[in-house]
């Protein structure tokens, strides 16, 4: 069982795995389940649910029980039995099955349309009859109301059959040259086919008239797409009531409102590619379509993909079981295949099961470890001499290339390239052209956290890199790369606040360096376009005009941290002058509080009692206890003092501890004696 994940969604594929080939007897298959890993753990949900070369279309019973899929070659049609999770019968058949569908609850009632203009109605014992239709058919939906088979095909006409009066009924005249899919809508009964020309033709079947055309080859041109022919109409789907999806064959879906003659979404496949299939999910709202290549999940309301899957080999049909999140492919392979996504529905009652074994996967996931192996290409194979090891357990074959020892990597190569002197030249002409490009003037990529910050060290990355040149010295550490400090440049509460009063006194001073560090880069810009020498000197002026710079700069910079000081002062002073003006506005109301359940209010006294005495000293404090008795001082046998303290009980403990006295008195007061039951001596048994 392999498992996919897309959008945070899990896609089980229960079909993965090697099968084993029916010509083999029971003992040598059981032999290689023995041996075979893969065929230990692969998932075998329906015996034999497989087609010999290719399967063409699925459809499941109403009841849930039967799977009917049809396929080649020979053509022939099987019926799986969910039940018993086997096949229940296999009909061969005289020709190729176009589509077919299922009229009954189970499988007793069957129609197969041909792809030699023959249809033929099953039944449970076999072939219970069969008719042919005048032109080719592509597609047929049956009215259950009336009983009728609507047939399109290589005709402009829509043939209609009644099951009832066993005979063909006049046929339906459409515009176009050609009919290829349609469907009747279970609601109220629309018929709805079509057309190669890309239209969709709407027709009333107690009328025999046409009530509606929907022009979807114009609606599905982009803009920004080109078009090469005409699309044509390749799969039809009614939802409910009044909406409907309708797919062509350039990969466009076109999901409509039927009140309206224009689309709501227009999902593009992107791969150009006729839509195969068409379904619907209305749990979660979503539409399932389908080509040869790939099936997405795309949310009806936004268009938003939901997931999507492309499995191994090309889709020849999709079915969804219903009330679940299982879905079957028919594929141009001999294996059918079944997939289980949680998200969509749970597992059908039929393979319970794979709930329980889906939350323990979940519960306990899998690590795959590929240290120990090195995937390489069909061409890294060739340059190491090792093709013909395609095929063997020494090569894992997976998606474009295999999986191979390590060691075994490593022990080829360097018998095939011992001194790889090749290898180690373009390496270092590589090295060189990237130490060449990054002299060249770069765009300044700045984060979005502190970003004049970020301006500054590249600035003073350059400007090392430039002293640097030509000179060995220690390469010095930059902010910008270092993981410590990414945060800075990342999380918003690192930003600078320039506005705060340790920035506006420091400013002056980073603005003069970044003046000066200005200066040097115009003067070095100037020297290199008139093609002046080297300066003599090592820091490129001579120390009389540096002096006198840096004496005009710290000149510069004192009367700028003075002026910054006194625009502090001078918004402190708006500030209190504010703050003022708020107290004498704001008018002083009396405050009332609240006493907590439980207490009393006695007097504002207690409170200017305890107040004084919090002002006392602890000496006097310790005095006034002595008195009441909370507090005993005296003398140990040591010499030291000891003193003991009663802690005054609180007036609801107070409060509970005459309550229970009283009850105590209470008690004895209703007290009765036993003394009467003591026995008198010399008279009975003594009383034990």
């Amino acid at each position: 069982m392999q498992v996919s994940s897309l959008n945070e969604v899990k896609i089980y594929s229960l079909s993965a795995g090697r099968s084993l080939p029916e010509w083999l007897s029971d003992r040598k298959k059981r032999a290689l389940q023995k041996r075979d890993v893969d065929i230990q753990r692969r998932i075998e949900l329906i015996q034999d649910f497989d087609m010999p070369t290719v399967s063409t279309n699925l459809k499941v019973s109403r009841d849930g029980q039967y799977i009917m899929a049809a396929g080649t070659y020979k053509p022939r049609v099987r019926c799986f039995d969910t039940y018993q999770l086997s096949m229940k019968f296999e009909r061969c058949l005289d020709s190729e099955v176009i589509t077919f569908d299922i009229l009954s609850d189970d499988y007793s009632k069957i129609v197969f349309l041909l792809c030699d203009r023959y249809v033929e109605f099953h039944s449970q014992h076999g072939r219970y009859y069969r008719t042919r239709i005048p032109k080719f058919g592509r597609d047929f939906s049956y009215h259950y109301p009336s009983c009728d088979l609507y047939f399109v095909g290589a005709s402009s006409e829509v043939y209609r059959l009644n099951l009832e009066q066993g005979r063909y009924l006049n046929s339906l005249q459409t515009d176009a040259s050609e009919n290829h899919v349609c469907d009747i809508n279970t609601a109220h009964g629309l018929f709805a086919a079509g057309t190669i020309e890309g239209k969709v033709e709407c027709w009333d079947p107690r009328t025999r008239n046409r009530v509606g055309m929907l022009d979807c080859a114009l609606s599905s041109t982009m803009a920004d797409k080109e078009v090469d022919g005409l699309p044509s109409i390749s799969a039809l789907k009614f939802d409910g009531a009044l909406n409907m999806a309708v797919g062509t064959s350039t990969g466009q879906i076109l999901f409509y409102d039927l009140r309206s003659s224009n689309p709501l979404i227009v999902k593009d496949h992107q791969y150009g590619l006729p839509i195969k299939s068409i379904q619907f999910h209305n749990a979660l709202d979503l539409v399932i379509s389908a080509d040869s290549r790939i099936i997405k999940f795309w949310n009806k309301d936004t268009g938003k993909i939901f997931t999507s899957m492309e499995p191994e080999h090309d889709i020849n049909d999709v079915c969804i079981y219903p009330n679940s999140g299982m879905l079957f492919t028919a594929n141009e392979a001999p294996k059918m295949n079944i997939y289980y996504i949680p998200v969509l529905g749970p597992a059908p009652k039929w393979c319970s099961f794979l709930d329980s074994l889906t939350e323990e996967l979940e519960e306990n996931p899998e690590t795959t470890v590929y240290d120990d192996y090195k995937f390489v290409t069909r061409k890294d194979l060739e340059n190491l001499g090792l093709t013909h090891l395609i095929g063997s357990p020494l090569l894992r074959a997976y998606m474009h290339g295999f999986f191979m020892d390590i060691r075994l990597y490593h022990k080829v190569k360097t018998m095939v390239n011992p001194f790889a002197y090749e290898e180690y030249r373009k390496e270092k002409i590589r090295q060189k052209i990237e130490e060449a490009r990054v002299q060249r003037v770069q765009l300044k990529k700045l984060p979005k956290v502190n970003k004049e910050l970020a301006l500054k060290l590249i600035e003073e990355g350059e400007e090392d890199l430039q002293n640097r040149r030509g000179k060995k010295q220690k390469k010095t550490p930059n902010i910008l790369t270092d993981d410590r400090f990414k945060v800075m440049f990342e999380n918003p509460d690192f930003q600078v606040d320039e506005k705060s009063e340790e920035f506006r006194l420091l400013n002056p001073l980073v603005s003069k360096i970044s003046e000066k560090r200005k200066k040097k880069l115009e003067m070095l810009e100037q020297q290199e376009t008139l093609g002046e020498e080297e300066e003599e000197e090592q820091e490129g002026k001579p120390s009389d005009a540096e002096s006198s710079e840096t004496s005009d700069d710290e000149k510069g910079w004192v009367e700028e941290v003075r002026k910054q000081r006194r625009l502090l002062r001078q918004e402190e002073k708006v500030k209190r002058q504010e703050r003022l003006k708020e107290d004498r506005q704001t008018v002083l109301k009396p405050q009332f509080f609240e006493i907590k359940a439980g207490e009393e209010f006695r007097s504002f006294k207690d409170t200017a009692q305890r107040q004084k005495l919090m002002k006392k000293t602890l000496g006097d404090r310790l005095q006034l206890e002595e008195k009441v008795g909370a507090l005993s001082v005296h003398d140990t046998i040591v010499g030291s003092k000891q003193a003991t303290f009663k802690l005054k009980k609180s007036e609801q403990q107070q409060k509970q501890q005459e309550a229970e006295k009283h009850h105590h008195l209470e008690r004895r007061k209703l007290r009765r004696s036993a003394s009467h039951l003591k026995s008198k001596k010399g008279r009975g048994r003594p009383f034990h």
